[in-house]
This record gives C-alpha cells, sequence and structure tokens, in this order.
C-alpha cells in the first residue's frame, strides 16, 4: 500500500506540474520530404526574429503571441525554399503545422533564389494528403491533427473512424474480414505482446487519443517490421516532447439498456473489488501446499483445508448499476542540464458494468434433424474494471541525438457471476434433466511493458543512422477464486427437489474450485541503420537490423473439486447461499470432502525465442517510379509444456522461415497512385493453443484443450491498388487482393457425447485461399450548401474464400473470414461551433465460429448490423468538451447456428446453438483540458 500511495502522490506532483505550465502559446510540427514521407533534420525555421532548427525527428517549435498571421521561412540545403504565409496561433491551444519540402527539378536548379509560395491552409492539406499518399505500401494514416480534432478518447475509438477497420467489444481489430489474431500491434516502433494471456490480440483501448502523434495501418508487410501478420499491422506512434505543457481531465458516466434500472448481481467480495484487486478475500489459505505436498496429504487435512478456502456462491444485489470513467493526462518540457526533457503521464480508470442474456444448446445432428442434448439459458453479471497509467520521458541531447524511455502499465479485471437454467439430457436421454447453476469468478490480468530507445545520426559517418532498442514486458493473469456448482431436479422424488450435482468424483462442471496463474516475460533487444544517397538522381536509402526477442511463460492452475461419498439428500438440496458452510465438511460420513484433480495436464512452462533480421532498400528509380523491397528472416524457437523430451507435454519447434517483400508506387499523377505489392507472412500459434491444458468452459458447456501438434501458418500476399486524393482528407481507391493460408489453424467443435464429453480442440487445415476486391471512398458533401460540413466515408470489401484439406474433403471458408464486410460513416464536423458528430455503420457477413466435423456441421455466427452515434460539442471557450456516446443503437440478436438446409442464411428451420443480447450502450463523458 506505501508503494502505491508513493506512487499515486508522484503522479499528482506530475499533473499538477503540468497544469502550472500549460499557459504558453505554441505553433509546433514536423518537416517531411514530399518524396516519402521522412523527416528532415537540420531544416531552419524562421518567424521575424526567432529561427530554430528541426531535430532528428524533423520536429520543431516555436513560442509565439497568438492571434497574428505569421509568415514562415523554411529553408534546408537541397530542398527548394519555402514561404508559408497566414499562419495563425491559437489562444486556447498548440498550433500544429506540417510542412512538406521538395527538392528541385533539373530547371529549377538552373535558377538561383527558387522560392514556393505557400499558405497555412494549403500546407495543412499538402501534409495531411502527403502523410498517405507518399506511403511506400498500401496503407491509412492518421495524423496528428485529425486526431486533435476528433472527440475521440482512446486509440480504439480512432480506429473505428478508418475505412475497412472493425473493432471487436469495442477494442479488438478486425481487417479485411480477418479476426484478430492475423493482425499485430506496434507502439513506438516495438511489436507489442498481446494484452490477453489466451487470445491472440492486442486491446486498443488502453492509449489516450491526444498522446498520439500518427496512427497507421498498414495493409502490406515490408521487412523492417515484424511479419508475423496477415490482415494489418496497427502502428501507434506517440509523442516525445510535448511542445505544449498540458493537463487534461475527462470524467464519464454511462449504462446499458439491459443492465439498468434491473437488479445487478454481483458476488461477494473484498474491499478493493472496486479498483479490480483482490484484496485476499479469495486467495489459497496459508495452509495450502504445492500441488505433490497436497497430493499426499489425508483426506482429513485436505478438506480442512478446503473449507476454508471453498465459498458459498451466494450474491449481493446493485439497484442501479452505471458506468464510470476517470482520465487524467498531462505532459511539460523542461531543461535537464540544458537538455530538454519531456514528460508525457496518463492515468485511466474505468468501471463497466454489463448483463448479458445467452441462450446456449448444443445437438446431435441427423441430416437435418437436430436432437438437443443441452438447453441453457444464462444471464451473466460482468464487472469489467481498467486502472491503468502511462509514463513517456524523453531526454533530447541534440538535434542528432534522442533517448526515450517509454512505459504503460494496466489493471483488467473482470468480475463475473453467472445465473443459468435449463435443460440437460447427459442424465435422462429421454426426457432430460431440469437444472440450475452458477459460476462465480474473478479474472485479475496486468500488463506492462517499458521500452528504452535511442536514434543517433553520425554525421562523420555520412549521416548514418543508428536506432537501437530495449524493453521488457509482463503480462500476468491471476484466478484467485472461479467456482461452479450446478443442481439437477428430480421429478420422481417427493416435491420434486433440485438437488447438488455432486457425487464421489471429482469434476469441472460442478462442484469445482479453480485456481491459477499464469506469469508472462517478454524480452525485446535490437536495432537498425539506415543510410541516404543518391542514384539516378533520386534519393535512395538502405537500412538493415536485427531484433532478438525471448518469451517466457510459467502457468500453474489448482483445479479442485467437493465431492460426496455416500447419498446425503439433506445436504444436497441445501442452496446456493448455505450449501459450503463449513460445518458441512467432515470426513465422517455423509458431509462434503475436497481434493484436488490429478493430472501434470494443469501445469506447464513455455519458451520463445526469435532471431530476425532484415535487409530493405527504397529505391526511388525515377520521379514517378517508387519501389521498397527486401528480405526479412525470422528464426523461431518455441518449447512449451516441459523441457524433459520424456514428458508428454513437451513441444519443441524450430523453424526459419524467409519472409520477402515487394512495394512498387507508381505516381501517376500528383494525386493519383498505382500500387502494386506482393510478399510472404506468417502467424504462430499462441502458447494456449499448444498446451495440453484441458479446460472447461462454462459459457461454452464444453472443454477447451489446445494441439501439441499444430503448426504456424505462412500467408502469401498479393495487393493491387488504385487510389486517388482530389483534395484534403478524400480518397476513393479500388484495391484487390489474394491471400493464401497454409495450415491455418480453427478451432474445432468435437462432439464425443453429451456434457463434459464435448470439447473443442485446436487443428490446422492444409490450406485456405482468399480472393478480394475492396471500395474504399471518403468524400466532403459541401457541393450542397446545407451539407458542407458532412463528410461521408465508406468501405466494401468482397471476399472468397476456400479452405482445401484432403483427409476431411471439406467445402467452406476458413475459419473467421466473412465473405464481405461493410464500413460507412458520416460525420459533421464545424471547428467554429466546436459541434462535432460521427454515425457509423458496420456489418461483416456470416462467417464460421466454430469448425464442426463429419457428425456435426459448424456453427455459424448470423450477419449482425451494428449503427453507433456520438455527438461532442466543445465549451468553455474551447477548453471544455461534452461527449455523448451510444453503441450498438440496434441491440439486434447475435445468432450462432447450425445450417441445417445449407440455405446459407439462419432460418427456423436451423439449430440455434448460441443467441445472445448484449444490450445498446450509452455514455456521456465531460473533458477539459486546463
Amino acid at each position: 500500500m506505501k508503494k502505491q500511495f508513493h506512487k499515486s502522490i508522484m503522479l499528482l506532483a506530475l499533473f499538477s506540474a503540468g497544469y502550472a505550465f500549460a499557459q504558453s502559446h505554441v505553433l509546433e510540427g514536423r518537416i517531411l520530404d514530399e518524396k516519402d514521407n521522412t523527416p528532415i533534420e537540420g531544416v531552419k525555421v524562421k518567424v521575424n526574429d526567432q529561427e530554430v532548427t528541426t531535430d532528428i525527428s524533423g520536429n520543431y517549435s516555436l513560442s509565439l503571441p497568438p492571434g497574428t498571421n505569421y509568415v514562415i521561412t523554411v529553408t534546408s540545403n537541397g530542398y527548394n525554399k519555402k514561404e508559408i504565409s497566414e499562419v495563425t496561433v491559437k489562444n486556447d491551444a498548440s498550433t500544429h503545422l506540417d510542412i512538406i519540402l521538395d527538392k528541385p527539378s533539373t530547371k529549377e536548379k538552373q535558377i538561383e533564389g527558387v522560392v514556393i509560395k505557400s499558405n497555412a491552409r494549403k500546407e495543412t492539406i499538402a501534409s495531411t494528403i502527403g502523410l498517405q499518399r507518399n506511403s511506400g505500401v498500401v496503407s491509412q494514416v492518421i495524423g496528428v491533427e485529425a486526431i486533435k480534432r476528433s472527440p475521440d478518447r482512446n486509440t480504439g475509438e480512432v480506429l473505428k473512424r478508418v475505412s475497412g477497420v472493425s473493432l471487436a467489444e469495442g477494442k479488438y481489430i478486425v481487417v479485411r474480414g480477418l479476426s484478430d489474431r492475423y493482425n499485430q500491434a506496434m507502439l513506438n516502433g516495438i511489436q507489442l505482446s498481446s494484452t490477453e494471456p489466451d487470445r491472440k490480440t492486442f486491446s486498443f483501448d488502453l492509449f489516450p487519443a491526444n498522446v498520439i502523434e500518427t496512427l497507421v495501418i498498414n495493409k502490406t508487410f515490408i521487412p523492417e517490421y515484424s511479419g508475423e501478420w496477415a490482415g494489418g499491422l496497427i502502428q501507434v506512434n506517440t509523442k516525445d516532447i510535448p511542445n505544449k505543457n498540458f493537463f487534461n481531465l475527462q470524467v464519464g458516466v454511462g449504462g446499458n439498456s439491459i443492465t439498468m434500472g434491473q437488479e445487478f448481481r454481483m458476488q461477494k467480495g473484498g474491499k478493493w473489488d472496486f479498483i479490480g484487486i483482490d484484496d485476499g478475500y479469495r486467495k489459497l489459505p496459508t495452509s495450502m501446499p504445492a500441488k505433490n505436498a497436497f497430493s499426499i496429504l489425508d483426506e482429513a487435512t485436505k478438506t480442512g483445508i478446503g473449507k476454508d478456502y471453498v465459498k458459498n456462491l451466494g450474491y449481493n444485489s446493485i439497484g442501479y448499476p452505471e458506468n464510470l470513467s476517470l482520465q487524467l493526462d498531462g505532459g511539460f518540457n523542461t531543461k535537464v542540464f540544458g537538455k530538454d526533457l519531456g514528460v508525457i503521464a496518463v492515468l485511466n480508470y474505468s468501471n463497466n458494468k454489463r448483463r448479458t442474456e445467452t441462450r446456449n444448446s448444443f445437438f446431435t445432428i441427423n441430416d437435418q434433424l437436430a436432437d438437443t442434448n443441452f438447453d441453457y439459458f444464462t444471464e451473466k453479471y460482468q464487472n469489467d474494471i481498467i486502472l491503468g497509467g502511462l509514463l513517456n520521458l524523453t531526454l533530447k541531447l541534440n538535434n542528432n541525438n534522442k533517448i526515450s524511455l517509454k512505459n504503460i502499465i494496466t489493471n483488467n479485471t473482470v468480475n463475473h457471476m453467472s445465473f443459468r437454467t435449463g435443460k440437460d439430457f447427459e442424465f435422462d436421454p429421454i426426457n432430460g434433466t431440469n437444472i440450475m447453476a452458477r459460476e462465480i469468478g474473478f479474472k485479475q490480468t496486468t500488463f506492462y511493458n517499458s521500452t528504452l530507445n535511442g536514434t543517433h545520426k553520425i554525421d562523420a559517418l555520412g549521416g548514418l543512422t543508428f536506432n537501437w532498442y530495449g524493453s521488457f514486458g509482463i503480462l500476468d493473469q491471476y484466478i484467485p477464486l472461479l467456482q461452479r456448482l450446478q443442481y439437477n431436479q428430480y421429478p420422481d422424488m417427493t416435491g420434486s427437489p433440485y438437488l447438488a450435482l455432486i457425487s464421489n468424483g471429482l469434476s469441472q462442471k460442478s462442484g469445482s474450485v479453480f485456481y491459477s496463474t499464469l506469469n508472462d516475460y517478454l524480452y525485446n533487444a535490437g536495432g537498425d541503420l539506415s543510410k541516404n544517397f543518391e542514384m539516378f538522381g533520386q534519393k535512395q536509402t538502405i537500412k538493415g537490423g536485427y531484433l532478438f526477442q525471448v518469451k517466457d511463460r510459467v502457468y500453474n492452475s489448482r483445479p479442485f473439486a467437493v465431492r460426496l461419498e455416500g447419498y446425503n439428500q439433506q445436504l444436497l438440496s441445501q442452496p446456493f447461499e448455505s450449501i459450503f458452510d463449513p460445518n458441512n465438511f467432515g470426513t465422517g460420513g455423509g458431509k462434503f470432502t475436497f481434493d484436488e484433480i490429478a493430472g501434470n495436464q494443469y501445469r506447464y512452462i513455455a519458451n520463445t525465442i526469435l532471431n530476425a533480421g532484415y535487409l530493405q532498400m527504397d529505391n526511388n528509380f525515377t520521379p514517378w517510379f517508387r519501389a521498397i523491397w527486401g528480405l526479412r528472416v525470422e528464426n523461431f524457437d518455441q518449447l512449451v509444456g516441459s523441457t524433459k523430451r520424456s514428458d508428454d507435454r513437451f513441444v519443441n519447434t524450430r523453424v526459419t522461415d524467409f519472409l520477402p517483400a515487394l512495394n512498387m508506387t507508381f505516381k501517376l499523377t500528383n494525386n493519383m497512385n498505382l500500387r502494386v505489392a506482393g510478399s510472404q507472412t506468417v502467424v504462430r500459434p499462441e502458447f494456449r493453443e499448444v498446451s495440453p491444458l484441458a479446460y472447461y468452459d462454462f459459457d461454452l458447456g464444453a472443454t477447451v484443450i489446445g494441439n501439441k501438434y499444430i503448426q504456424r501458418t505462412k500467408i502469401t500476399n498479393a495487393d493491387v491498388r488504385w487510389e486517388w486524393y482530389p483534395r484534403n482528407g478524400e480518397i476513393l481507391s479500388v484495391a484487390g487482393f489474394y491471400k493464401n493460408f497454409k495450415n491455418p489453424i480453427e478451432l474445432y467443435f468435437n462432439q464425443s457425447g453429451v456434457g463434459t464429453s464435448n470439447t473443442f480442440n485446436y487443428l490446422n487445415v492444409d490450406k485456405a485461399d482468399a480472393y478480394g476486391a475492396e471500395l474504399e471512398f471518403r468524400k466532403k458533401l459541401d457541393f450542397f450548401s446545407v451539407l458542407k460540413n458532412f463528410t461521408l466515408g465508406g468501405n466494401f470489401a468482397l471476399i472468397k474464400n476456400k479452405v482445401t484439406d484432403e483427409a476431411t474433403k471439406v467445402d467452406r471458408p476458413m475459419q473467421g473470414q466473412s465473405p464481405y464486410t461493410v464500413n460507412l460513416s458520416l460525420q459533421y464536423d464545424t471547428e467554429k461551433t466546436g459541434w462535432t458528430s460521427t454515425v457509423l455503420f458496420n456489418m461483416i457477413g456470416r462467417r464460421i465460429l466454430y469448425v464442426g466435423n463429419d457428425q456435426v456441421p459448424p456453427i455459424w455466427e448470423a450477419p449482425r448490423p451494428l449503427l453507433d452515434f456520438q455527438i461532442a460539442k466543445k465549451i468553455w471557450q474551447n477548453k471544455g468538451e461534452i461527449k455523448l456516446n451510444v453503441s450498438d443503437i440496434l441491440n439486434r440478436h447475435a445468432r450462432f447456428y447450425h445450417d441445417l438446409n445449407n440455405n446459407k442464411k439462419y432460418d427456423s428451420a436451423d439449430a440455434l446453438a448460441i443467441d445472445r443480447v448484449t444490450g445498446t450502450n450509452v455514455s456521456l463523458t465531460l473533458g477539459y483540458s486546463f
């Protein structure tokens, strides 16, 4: 607690300092090369009698009185001189202006004193268009000015505005209809590990929008970046040194349409549950020994330990469940030993409560007839809590040398309680058995990443640029208690009582008490060298680098269970609220005992070592033809399960992947490009998918099991895209793409019986091929005066995907791949009045949730339209902002089904496996910039 208190005091002091310095007026931005968007170092930027020189990142900053129209003069050796007029410094915020410089043509070189004239509005247009138009890959770029003008508060919200990008659960990204396992995240050039231990994904709601410099979504691969993706590579680049001291505060409240006004049930817990930290209420008893030592204890000792650990499944009620959020972020720059030091800090807290209703069924299917194995209705009450922070420090030694330390930490806790009723055919296959069940769980996940990196330009070596980095990451998951209990009704007995499903066996389905810890440690070290030179009268760049990455995991779970020797109806008929009272445990007969399920499959260790190197050329062969090409080599060594080859859990995979890439850009006109790209990438299985762990999932009603034999997926990619940028903020593009997946990983449903014998298994298929066409547009509607502040955007993709497997002779698309995606957005923005509004629509075509087998057809996810609305207003002289968000307005049922009549749509003839309602979310936030 003392450490946490000291950290809080430090953060408060930091934010107070930010407030104290947040009164200056700054003109800041970057100077970029017109050809390839690279920053230009050493450029002289002059306003009146003030002159500054850009640093190695191309940044400049000037302190100027607000409200005056200035003329900026920009000069650099080898570039045309530029004068920019009508530059106005804002009174209430920093003014950002990126400037594009071009090199003189052959004719211009013969004329002395050429000066390019521009103004602030034209320069903003040129830089905004240039970020994406001059990119060497198929990508979408969101610049700092666009982010500042939007009402979005975190990276997840910003990504929702990008055509062709969808978000699952508000934070997991989907690109070109490919699920999150095929996408990758990078922060400031460093590959990030997954924020979920059981899912290959990254949660993009961790980063506040106002600390982002640029957001880049690459859709084609180049060797300098990670080769482990196929859909999109999302690069989040945060600000290094804030040009203006700032401090922002945001508070928010909200609710859910099927949660508000209803009783909200919460499991009984500890005093720190509201910040997502267990205070020890659920922890293992101090007398609990390790697994092997526990196994040799006598029954009485085991039961004595267990009765202090097992909890009754009662609950507390909250009458008015609300969602709360708080975000503080601040930054300042100062001098340390005469050097520029920049600091940016963020503190983030959210507490969201949601209730979902799910109907879940399993079937035995013969042709078009489906016999029910079980039919459950589950109400799940879930409290999601995020507590996190970000702290970035950057020391600028001089214009050629810069060192940064960037840190992020977040604690994400899910505290849930599920109530289930329905019919189970496990014990009575003819008539079925009425059941009622509950599950309580507390899962605390902590994500931490710290990166130290430096950038140095070495003039003595002809301007060679050296970039190095080292990072350390931790992902800890702690489940102190996950408990399940089911009651079955016995109609043949007097009073048709419900009796607890507890016998003399050990089960994960009922009477189970589960504990687990997972610890991931990620280490990165590497660097690269780049050198610019001239050839063919054009700028050329050669770049090479190396990455060394180590990832370690230690997983340990303790699946305990309560059991009963013999039969005691009075004991089994006690309610959820009192059945596990300590006096109900004992060894004298007719009482509950406590034991642990044996087996080494409930714990494992894992390690990967990745050595990667690349060589990349960026060639401008002519003023209209550019090619970025090269090769990345990744040597991957993965060990999962055990270090002993004699252990059944032992899995060791060693493979070297050669990942070539070619990206060609043909500049048809100044605002029109044709791009052609080809590459090979790879997606590797996560530890959980390879491990032997068998885990019963209460929501699925089945056991999920890893597979030690699955292999990585290799993807061959080809893209062609025509793009036209008619003016600032507008685009029209038509693209085609092809992807070949070798050994894609899929999750299969294996129905070997009913109840706990149903399993989900990870398997490879031979290959899958995907062909797609994509149309993207963004158009201002100012051709009608009444619509001058509206912008319409959209992305439509048609995708043909087919799996080929010699063993199963399947004819279906790959798991998770949709045949079409639709994204539409209508934005309203008036900078003068401070009103902004966005309507977003998204729908994806049906896709396979779980792959079936010869006996059971796959489970399909039906298309579900999503409609979101956001409106925001600047207030208090543009220092404040109030924002209303309404997400999932239509609130359609999420349906997952067996397509029995094979008509490629859901109808009454199909077997509905999952039917879920999540409700409409509404939030109101108020922000203020000091």
